[in-house]
């Protein structure tokens, strides 16, 4: 019996052939001719000003901090239920973040809870698309600009997912995405952030060249570069943007890969799921989901523990996910405390990962299906 991992990196294209071109080339360092490939793809695709690959999607958060200018005593709302990212990118500069519940449909920010949250010194609210289905964004964007602060999408979770049509990524001034191993495209570490208000270009140019304009002196447009801003090296290697623009030439092939994994498990665990109380996720009709992830909530924190054990003997790796941010020890010192956020305080205890990649073959998924089935 064979080892099911959570999630096997896989090679779907060009990839090592694009790597071996990129040290033919002999440009290795950033900005290289596949990485203005891979941002080129980008943009039309999500439709923004400009897409700026970085090393990770944290670093394009840290960046979205910088260009707005955060700063010690300002507060940024964050959903609790999510990566420790979306608050450190702004903890960084001082800013406090604000814990914000999430729906228990989709789990993704409340926006009915939004308004309370606001505050004279509120500055953004950064809504995640919990794998990769769309946060209630016409909301959200209305209760931010109705206080003058901005949106920055965190999305991780929800590349070629759409809202009402419109492509995620799309919607708030900035947004950042990851190319983790673990994400629908991958290159190993990477991530990008996508510029949809054009007032912040040229400062992300700099901001991402350690505060320098080297981007515009590449360009010709200056006969030397300077130190103009603080920054930092946010630029991602062109041998990994190699290997990133072999996948997003095929990304609707891995897309459509993930779309038939998701639709197995949520088809045939749906019986199983209505017998022992268990709930699969929800996708709202105007969201075009990315199928980043397959998750199922048990009945009890004890459920879920005893299904991964299970799954486990089985030789079957499922885990959960994110700890409550202000259950944690560091969002406790900003002022969090358990009872703050119960629905993610209880999503968090019962939800369970599947295996979920797409080189995952019809009978490993047999599997997984039938040992999940079998417990009760």
């Amino acid at each position: 019996m064979t080892h099911i991992p959570f999630n096997r990196p896989s090679l779907i294209g060009r990839e090592v052939a694009n790597i071996r071109q990129a040290v033919a080339n002999m440009h290795l360092s950033g900005d290289g001719p596949f990485t203005k490939k891979a941002a080129a793809l980008l943009e039309e695709t999500i439709g923004a000003v400009r897409v700026l690959l970085t090393t990770s999607c944290t670093h394009a958060l840290e960046m979205a901090a910088l260009l707005l200018d955060i700063k010690p005593g300002d507060e940024v709302i964050v959903p609790s239920f999510t990566f420790v990212s979306t608050a450190n990118a702004f903890v960084l500069q001082g800013a406090t973040p604000v814990f914000a519940d999430v729906r228990p449909d989709t789990l993704n920010l409340d926006e009915q809870a939004l308004s309370q949250l606001m505050s004279p010194r509120t500055r953004a609210v950064v809504p995640v698309h919990y794998a990769g289905v769309a946060c209630e964004l016409q909301a959200i964007l209305e209760t931010a600009a109705h206080h003058g602060v901005a949106v920055v999408e965190d999305n991780a979770h929800g590349l070629f997912g759409k809202y009402d049509g419109k492509p995620l990524g799309s919607f708030g001034c900035l947004a950042a995405q990851s190319f983790h191993e673990t994400k629908n495209i991958i290159c190993g570490e990477g991530g990008a952030l996508v510029v949809n208000d054009s007032q912040y270009l040229g400062r992300a140019e700099i901001i991402r060249e350690k505060g320098t304009d080297r981007t515009r002196f590449f360009r010709g447009e200056v006969d030397k570069y300077t130190w103009l801003d603080a920054g930092s090296s946010y630029v991602l290697s062109d041998l990994l943007a190699a290997f990133l623009f072999g996948q997003l030439e095929l990304w609707a092939d891995i897309q459509n890969r993930r779309c038939r994994i998701w639709q197995q498990y949520h088809q045939a665990l749906a019986d199983w799921a209505g017998a022992v109380g268990a709930s699969r996720p929800a996708v709202p009709a105007n969201c075009e989901q990315a199928y980043h992830l397959y998750y199922l909530l048990l009945p009890s924190a004890e459920d879920r523990d005893r299904l991964i054990a299970a799954l486990r003997v089985e030789d079957i790796q499922a885990v959960s996910h994110y700890v409550p941010l202000n259950e944690t020890p560091m969002g406790q010192r900003f002022g969090g405390r358990r009872g703050q956020c119960p629905v993610t305080e209880d999503i968090s205890g019962r939800l369970v990962r599947l295996p979920f990649f797409i080189d995952l073959k019809p009978d490993e998924q047999d599997r997984v299906i039938e040992a999940v089935c079998r417990f009760r």
